[in-house]
């Protein structure tokens, strides 16, 4: 409390110090830019604490005018009024903490671990504000639902939920206990996210003989050469970011060092020292519970899943469970011809995860003449993403434009005006392609401004796609791996669901959907990465022009299902680790390593990894939004392979296909239920046939 008390007096005397030199803070002026384009170069970390005590306090102010009201409660001037409040408040949000992943320091870390408190009592002033939540109730109770519009009735059924289920109607003592949970989680998952990106950035591998790295691609030596010169060092230097760490898994020769970097990937956050997340983790799902309890459900999976396509924990694991006899079977068989494989190539004993991604990869090139340095040179990231563009404006007739004159946080990104079949513009496009030390892992998509409506005119949505692909070298421009390439057509798709977004409301905007469908739009997208017609269009080799040989895209076709057996149980365990921690129903005080290898052993068809903690940098569901949620990428995999037999059956590129789905999911939003828009789209619900039978495992 003494912490806060002070933080609240600096807060003060900024905010003071903020308004007396007003107009050098550009977070509390509109932005003067093209397209309203946040000004990051004039943003400064000074800016941000004056910004977010003036934005909460012109949140307040327009509660207590709702509040205030003396006239009937209405959805007009209750709901709408409600959706439209904290405008200020809601775009700080979505630059400060987008920046807080994609380009943070110590700094800025410490500014967010301080407002981080003061955020959450915000949002807890205004959900336990009980003569808010009576005139919310009022009009959720009394308005004839036949005279709004269908999204009007989403957004009235989801704001009272969202007041409903989170407590507004509870004791005093109850409430104020569920705003100290809120809280302590918000802290819990910012401290999560700084110490596994601590973890990933401060350790490395340095070698000086490069007879330790035989097996390696060229591609990935000269990465690694820039590494170690950028940090003054001879030799090689590997990370455990992902273009750096996969090539060591899958191609050196050496057992060793193969064994370091994966056990040292798999031990980011559980080192026993200042950056350990077990205890976070243990924390964490405890007060998640605590919180389930206090608002009525048994868990917090209960408590997650109402909100979901799932429903339930018991469907989720139903589901799960069909997936697991469907693929473990094979996964054991493709294990046993590793294992066999492996012992004709000279190895010995047992086969462990550092060896299974090492010979499954020279397997598949043996079988099928396949190796995946073999394609790379086909797909020059600048050439991608003109492809990836060129689909678009195929099926939608969407256009890109470069625009160097809207600002940017890093010199690296791009910046692209959207424009619609009729020229019309319909949002901003940022790219983010390389690691940084300042960028978490993995790649996502984001928003700085969700697409809304305001006076009746159209708010353009400001769209983000950060990546970690590799990065290009003194001697060849950045060429992507298959998976990246497929990453990228990924996260494009998520951002399609964002710059398509055509509602009203910015709650139901673009991805602001049920967690287990979202993974649709960006999934369906895979499915053009390796269509040679797709292909053809702008896979060529870097330095030839020749297109990508049709054998060569044949070899990635007939090498796809190749062990997909075995990353089907691999995410299969990431969802059962995720269920069982929010699955519980008492508070628990246990070994994490323990807990977790018991959750996922019924996938697990290789030795476990002692001392090892996948949990303790489980970005998704520890400081993401996948809690009780993960296995919401199976989910949708069943949804995107029968949705893409719709343009299988139409054709590939088939216009009629893609508006019916761009009308039906891509611009709805969050307007209606997810299993309605899917039948709308598709004429039937989803048939799980289809997945197995893209996997290989429907014969």
């Amino acid at each position: 409390m003494k912490k806060i008390g002070l933080i609240l007096i600096i807060m003060i005397s900024a905010t003071i110090n903020g308004c007396k030199d007003k107009d050098t803070n550009p977070l509390l002026e509109e932005f003067q830019t093209l397209h309203q384009s946040p000004p990051f170069s004039k943003i400064k970390h000074k800016h941000y604490v004056p910004a977010y005590t003036a934005a909460m306090e012109e949140g307040k102010r327009e509660i207590e005018a709702i509040v205030n009201n003396p006239e009937e409660p209405t959805f007009i001037n209750t709901i709408e009024a409600l959706s439209l409040s904290g405008s200020r408040f809601t775009l700080l949000n979505n630059i400060f903490f987008n920046l807080n992943e994609a380009e943070t320091d110590p700094e800025m870390q410490e500014i967010a671990r301080e407002i981080s408190p003061l955020i959450s009592d915000h949002r807890s002033d205004i959900l336990f504000n009980e003569k808010l939540f009576e005139k919310i109730k009022y009009v959720f109770e009394n308005t004839d639902k036949t005279v709004l519009t269908t999204e009007q009735s989403m957004l009235l059924e989801k704001t009272y939920n969202s007041f409903a289920r989170n407590g507004a109607a509870l004791s005093e003592e109850k409430k104020a206990r569920l705003r100290e949970i809120s809280k302590e989680l918000s802290d819990i998952s910012l401290k999560f996210n700084d110490n596994v990106l601590a973890e990933s950035n401060s350790w490395f591998l340095h070698i000086t003989d490069k007879n330790e790295l035989a097996g390696l691609p060229e591609s990935a030596l000269e990465a690694a050469a820039m590494a170690a010169k950028s940090r003054n060092l001879e030799g090689w230097v590997f990370t455990l970011q992902a273009p750096s760490f996969w090539p060591i898994i899958q191609f050196a020769d050496n057992r060793g060092i193969r064994e370091k970097v994966f056990k040292a990937h798999n031990r980011r956050a559980y080192n026993k020292n200042e950056f350990d997340n077990s205890e976070l983790v243990l924390r964490t799902v405890n007060l998640r519970l605590e919180r389930a309890n206090l608002l009525g459900y048994k868990s917090h999976a209960d408590f997650v899943l109402v909100e979901r396509m799932a429903e339930t924990p018991e469907k989720v694991y139903s589901f799960l469970n069909e997936l697991a006899i469907a693929s473990k079977p094979t996964a054991i068989a493709d294990l046993e011809e590793v294992e066999k494989f492996a012992k004709e190539l000279g190895h010995k004993g047992k086969v462990d995860y550092w060896d299974w991604y090492y010979y499954a990869e020279k397997m598949k090139n043996k079988l099928y003449n396949f190796n995946q340095e073999e394609v790379r040179p086909y797909f020059q990231l600048e050439k991608v993403k003109d492809g990836i563009f060129e689909l678009c404006n195929i099926l939608w007739g969407i256009s890109f434009k470069s625009n160097d004159k809207i600002d940017k946080y890093h010199e690296e990104v791009l910046v692209y005006e959207v424009h619609d079949n009729d020229g019309k513009l319909i949002s901003l496009l940022y790219l983010d392609f390389f690691p940084r030390p300042g960028k978490s892992s993995g790649a996502w998509m984001t928003s700085f401004r969700k697409q809304h409506k305001l006076e009746g005119k159209n708010v353009i949505p400001h769209i983000s796609i950060v990546c970690n692909f590799t990065r290009p070298t003194d001697t060849k421009p950045s060429l992507l791996t298959f998976n990246e390439y497929r990453t990228f057509l990924h996260e494009f798709g998520h951002a399609l669901h964002g710059m398509f977004s055509d509602v009203t409301y910015n709650d139901l905007s673009g991805t602001a959907v049920y967690r287990d469908f979202v993974e649709l739009p960006s999934q369906i997208m895979e499915n053009w990465a390796t269509e040679k017609e797709f292909l053809d269009r702008f896979a060529v080799h870097y330095e030839t022009g020749e297109k990508i040989p049709d054998e060569l895209v044949q070899k990635i076709v007939d090498s796809q299902n190749f062990h997909a057996a075995f990353m089907i149980l691999r995410q299969l365990s990431f969802a059962l680790n995720d269920m069982a921690w929010h699955r519980i129903t008492e508070p628990i005080n246990v070994n994490p390593e323990v807990f977790e290898k018991e959750a996922m052993k019924p996938t697990m068809i290789l030795p476990n990894v002692d001392n090892t903690l996948v949990s303790a940098a489980f970005l998704h569901i520890f400081a993401g939004g996948y809690a009780a949620g993960y296995y919401g990428y199976k989910w949708a995999e069943v949804l995107d392979a029968d949705a893409y037999e719709a343009f299988k059956e139409t054709g590939i590129f088939n216009k009629e296909t893609a508006k019916k789905f761009r009308d039906h999911i891509l611009s709805k939003g969050g307007t209606e239920h997810p299993m309605v828009l899917y039948k709308r789209f598709r004429g039937q619900e989803p048939d799980i046939s289809a997945y197995l039978k893209r996997e290989g495992l429907l014969k």
